[in-house]
């Protein structure tokens, strides 16, 4: 998060507003796009849900502006 300079309130829209969401097993995959951010790429937040928590495993801009 400090390398791509990623707030904890990025993360929070990304997963409460995803513009993509998916599944891979258990994992969940949020794809957010903020056009004044990250130059303008989508942010990837992979995350889980345990019991009632929702852990972060991991976040980074997509290399792409385009995605499917």
């Amino acid at each position: 998060m400090r390398f791509y300079e990623i707030s904890k309130q990025d993360i929070q829209k990304t997963v409460e507003l995803p513009d993509i969401v998916d599944k891979e097993g258990e994992k969940m995959i949020a794809i957010k796009n903020f056009q004044d951010r990250f130059s303008g790429f989508p942010l990837k937040v992979v995350c889980e849900k345990i019991e009632e928590e929702l852990f972060v495993i991991t976040a980074y801009p997509l290399k792409k502006k385009m995605w499917r």
